[in-house]
């Protein structure tokens, strides 16, 4: 297989007055699953659409492997792009339109029913798209962008339409892929989802970038975890604690900052309180990422 590493460097794209990427640089490694993350009109998609040289850069570059996208010899044997639910003529099968898909780019008849069976479509390959649901689109558009075999994968969004256990078995596949050596980058809004298949993250808004690295360093640069308690003597146990900082909900629930979880239950023994819970809540993503975006949406 070829070098998969995307390199974006200085990237930007201006629509008469509105800037969708600027000044846009991020490297994509091999081996990985990189999330890429930002709010709705942050330019994820237009990045993509460059990337793939679908849309024309008013600056900077997008290289997979050291090249441009339309100078790859054979691109669709070195990327794999899903940019949105999978089109195809209502009255064609599942599996005629992948042999379409393969005969048009030269690739063997024989990757239609490898990649059905991948994707798990086998059992519907026969049925006409017209009566496929989106999730079903979703998985052919992914088994039309492993026909090549390709060593890059690059989706936008695709869990869309995927129930739980779709989603999930989006996620072994991404996983899977990855730990082979491939390179795989998706944009995705489900930022749970993203925090358990991600390895690294890019986060832009408003066509800049936020931050990138590894999903537990960025979590973590956000803050040590929260010790969370529940006592119906929530000031007597404030007063035991040496002057750890604290928010208060409406339901008297403390959630304590620099301390830990053995400090705060001897504190209590100690003070005679009676605690209902003691538990750790670590930063999660969905929080990190408001967090990094927050008033930087792109208003357009």
């Amino acid at each position: 297989m070829s070098d998969g590493h995307i390199v974006v460097s200085g990237l930007t794209k201006q629509y008469k007055r509105v800037r969708a990427v600027d000044n846009l640089s991020f490297q994509v490694q091999s081996g990985r699953v990189t999330g890429f993350l930002g709010p709705n009109g942050a330019g994820k998609t237009t990045t993509l659409r460059m990337l793939l040289n679908l849309v024309t850069p008013t600056a900077g570059t997008a290289t997979i492997g050291g090249q441009r996208y339309a100078d790859l010899p054979q691109p669709l044997r070195t990327v794999g792009a899903v940019l949105e639910a999978s089109s195809a003529h209502k009255g064609r099968s599942g599996r005629n339109h992948l042999r379409v898909v393969a005969a048009a780019a030269g690739l063997p008849a024989s990757r239609v029913d490898e990649v059905l069976e991948v994707v798990g479509l086998t059992p519907a390959a026969k049925r006409k798209f017209k009566g496929y649901s989106l999730g079903m689109r979703q998985r052919l558009g992914i088994a039309a962008a492993l026909l090549g075999d390709p060593h890059v994968l690059i989706l936008d969004e695709p869990a869309n339409g995927l129930d739980p256990e779709g989603i999930r078995w989006m996620r072994d596949l991404l996983k899977e892929l990855a730990s082979a050596g491939r390179t795989v980058l998706v944009s995705s809004h489900l930022l749970s989802e993203m925090q358990i298949l991600a390895d690294d993250l890019v986060i832009i808004a408003a066509g800049k970038l936020v931050t990138q690295g590894p999903v537990a360093t960025i979590v973590d640069s956000m803050g040590s975890a929260q010790v969370i308690v529940r006592t119906p003597e929530p000031d007597k146990l404030l007063a035991a604690l040496p002057s750890p900082a604290f928010t208060r909900d409406d339901d008297g629930t403390l959630a304590l900052t620099g301390v830990e979880p053995a400090e705060v239950g001897e504190a209590a023994l100690r003070a005679g309180v009676v605690l209902h819970e003691l538990t750790t809540r670590r930063a999660d993503l969905e929080r990190v990422f408001l967090e990094l975006t927050q008033g930087k949406a792109a208003i357009r």
